[in-house]
């Protein structure tokens, strides 16, 4: 059974966008992006928010032409996405299907039938995922910023159990904690 992971990028006082919507503070140099490109590579689905997917339609046409740059458009062009939206008449870009309503159940059989791995996109639908008990991992990556208000990267009203998997610290001061849910 593939996990689902929930990957993002927040500052340390748990932002994953200030109170502006603002998240260039959380911009990873090349070393954390090309660690971003190889956690990413093995991954078959991401699973979107209407917002978050449309911030991430960005890796469509990705202009910058910096080889891991390049590498991540790449990365991302060629894995399948689901968006969660009400307001998405049809996708704007391929491999991408919307579904009206989060269904937990819909993304558990996703889970179990496919072979790759899934990702969820988005502090609002994660939340959701976490909810349902349906993410397996979670891949912070500690940004040396505080930015004291805005979006929050985990729901305040979660309680988890998890266990230390992997950590590492970059020369850009920011941090890599995975975290994998305990057994209970």
């Amino acid at each position: 059974m593939a996990r689902l992971i929930y990957g993002m990028l927040m500052s340390v006082d748990g932002y994953v966008a200030d109170d502006a919507g603002n998240f260039g503070w959380a911009r990873p140099d090349e070393e954390v992006h090309r660690f971003i490109n190889d956690l990413e590579r093995p991954l078959g689905t991401h699973l979107y928010g209407r917002r978050m997917y449309e911030t991430m339609i960005y890796w469509e046409t990705a202009p910058d032409e910096t080889p891991y740059v390049q590498d991540y458009a790449g990365i991302w062009q060629s894995t399948d996405k689901v968006v969660y939206s009400r307001t998405l008449a049809e996708p704007t870009i391929a491999r991408t299907r919307i579904e009206r309503e989060f269904d937990a159940e819909a993304v558990r059989r996703l889970k179990e039938g496919s072979e790759q791995d899934l990702s969820v996109g988005g502090p609002e639908l994660a939340a959701q995922a976490i909810a349902a008990g349906l993410v397996d991992d979670y891949h912070l990556f500690v940004v040396p910023a505080v930015v004291g208000a805005g979006k929050r990267a985990l729901p305040d009203e979660a309680r988890l159990d998890l266990e230390l998997v992997d950590t590492r610290r970059f020369g850009n001061g920011t941090v890599y904690l995975r975290y994998g849910v305990r057994s209970t």
